[in-house]
């Protein structure tokens, strides 16, 4: 398994995710199993987010980085939305009320529909109810949870001042040795175009960063959506650094930020849809294979999550990276 160097950090080009599944012994067990044996396979990069699963993901992925050493994987959560704590078996609307709206620390009338919320009172308590679910003093990658959601509902400058006021928050976790980095998981905001809505400038955000944190601040990593059916991370030239227009993966390698790729094989979808001629261009047999070696070969992109909670897709997702990378040159032909 190739390791990729980034600011310190020894990082697998896969990763675990733990998205999907119902919050049951089972699923959790299947977790476990499967971060124990990547572990073993050279996969150090585990990701989850307090309100996967009810928060049952994190505690799955705390249990195992104690069995394997805490040092020994890279983990990295979310916060962003309300969540639920599934294994206090409390009404959720009660539950809801007495953490977060009677504790001040939600406003009503800033959340969104969807139950999204975005405030440093807010990032803290979750922050802070990860580190519990995850048995750990720290956490290697803290992202905000798809904050470009805000913009359905809330002015851009409004927006704006929120994510510097979470900026301010996660660079003191930095600084008092509880969070090594910090970033933005993404679903639309940087794979549509300037226009939209939901639009995130990543150089606007990095110069958010970097007045709060100054030049060496810590917001040095984006999750967002790559793959055959989804391309615009690498196609669509959204983003501008010094009056070039690049692409999200290019802006992020000409700005020393570090991807994460949610959505590999878009979570399955892509089995049973690949072009025959697709498999051929690659060496491969596989629907699933094809669509991995066409993420890890992309230029710009660091580590490829997949949501793996059975031992036998992980070991079949394995196989692939037992074999190099597509030449960036033939790889570049399929866009020609």
């Amino acid at each position: 398994m190739e390791r990729k160097n980034f600011l310190g950090l020894s990082i697998s080009e896969l990763g675990v995710g733990t998205y999907l599944g119902d919050a049951d012994q089972v699923t959790s067990e299947g977790y476990k199993q499967v971060i124990r044996t990547a572990y073993k396979r050279g996969v150090n990069v585990v990701d989850t987010a307090i309100v996967y699963r009810y928060m049952k993901s994190e505690r799955d992925v705390g249990a195992v980085a104690r069995e394997l050493g805490r040092e020994n994987l890279i983990i990295s959560t979310k916060g962003g939305y309300v969540p639920y704590d599934i294994d206090l078996r409390a009404d959720p609307k009660d539950y809801f009320y007495e953490n977060f709206v009677n504790a001040g620390i939600i406003n009503l009338q800033e959340m969104t529909p969807q139950g999204h919320y975005l405030g440093a009172k807010f990032i803290e308590w979750c922050f802070n109810k990860s580190l519990e679910n995850l048995q750990t003093h720290y956490i290697d990658i803290y992202f905000l949870h798809n904050p470009e959601e805000q913009l359905n509902f809330f002015p851009r400058e409004s927006f704006l001042r929120k994510l510097e006021e979470c900026f301010y928050f996660l660079e003191e976790m930095v600084k008092v040795g509880k969070l090594k980095f910090y970033g933005l998981a993404t679903w639309s905001g940087f794979r549509v175009s300037p226009a939209s809505r939901q639009y995130l400038n990543l150089r606007e955000i990095l110069d958010i960063a970097q007045r709060v944190g100054g030049k060496d601040h810590h917001m040095r990593f984006i999750q967002l959506p790559y793959n055959l059916g989804m391309t615009e991370a690498f196609t669509l030239k959204n983003q501008e650094i010094n009056g070039e227009k690049l692409s999200t993966l290019s802006a992020c390698q000409r700005l020393g930020i570090y991807t994460y790729i949610s959505a590999s094989i878009y979570q399955g979808n892509v089995i049973g849809r690949v072009p025959q001629k697709l498999k051929d261009f690659f060496g491969l047999e596989k629907d699933v294979h094809t669509a991995l070696q066409f993420v890890r070969s992309t230029p710009g992109v660091g580590t490829a999550l997949v949501g793996m909670s059975k031992l036998k897709h992980l070991e079949e997702n394995l196989e692939l990276f037992e074999k190099p990378k597509l030449e960036e040159s033939k790889f570049l032909s399929l866009f020609n």
